[in-house]
């Protein structure tokens, strides 16, 4: 099995791309955790944690590390020092420890910030994220969902590298399409947008294969 570093694994999408992991026969995931009292729920779930904070030094948090999923953020409270440079922090790390490949929880609008005035500041952060993952050296997926929704998982989205409209998509569908961005099959070094709608998301990760390679 391939151990699975979570980033923002105590936030809301975080949490259900670790039972996804955690339900998978060839993913073993490590919940990175920010403060000792988030990790016992976790442990209590039989899920492996590692302590570990983005805006300081990352390079225990990838020993051991086969694959990264990038789902934190800070809220808006810190959105350089965390969305930013922590991700920043993250790959520098993972590509020292050979780490083979890093999904970037992104968000759509992260390619024009500013064509958003209240979350300018944030979507540039995103940007800036990404782009030096697309430099980086890193084997890397991007997925920019629409707007973030707590509704019931459907397992079906609209896949697009540009989708030229706006939507939404529940966190359970975002949580599957990041961890299906994780199989060696997916497509990779590559930029997508989703939100939700009528096709399977193995069928549109596999048209979008079928489109990149």
């Amino acid at each position: 099995m391939e151990n699975i570093l979570v980033a923002g694994a105590n936030g809301t999408t975080g949490k259900q791309v670790v039972n996804l992991l955690k339900a998978s026969q060839y993913f073993n995931p490590i919940a990175m955790v920010r403060k000792e009292e988030q990790q016992k729920q976790f442990k209590d779930d039989g899920v492996e944690t590692v302590l570990a904070d983005l805006t300081e030094d990352l390079t225990h948090a990838v020993k051991g590390i086969d694959k990264v999923i990038f789902a934190a953020g800070s809220g808006g409270k810190n959105v350089l020092e965390v969305d930013q440079e922590g991700a920043k922090r993250l790959m520098a790390v993972s590509k020292m420890a050979n780490v083979n490949r890093f999904v970037m929880l992104s968000s759509m609008g992260a390619d024009q910030p500013e064509a958003s005035e209240e979350l300018q500041e944030y979507l540039k952060a995103k940007q800036n994220a990404d782009e030096h993952l697309k430099n980086s050296g890193l084997k890397y997926t991007i997925v920019r969902p629409g707007s973030l929704t707590n509704n019931e998982g459907k397992g079906t989205i609209e896949l697009k590298e540009k989708l030229n409209k706006r939507g939404e998509i529940s966190r359970a569908d975002v949580a599957q399409t990041l961890v299906k961005s994780l199989n060696d099959d997916a497509p990779y070094n590559t930029t997508f947008e989703i939100i939700e709608g009528n096709t399977s998301i193995g069928e549109a990760m596999s048209e979008l294969q079928s489109t990149v390679s």
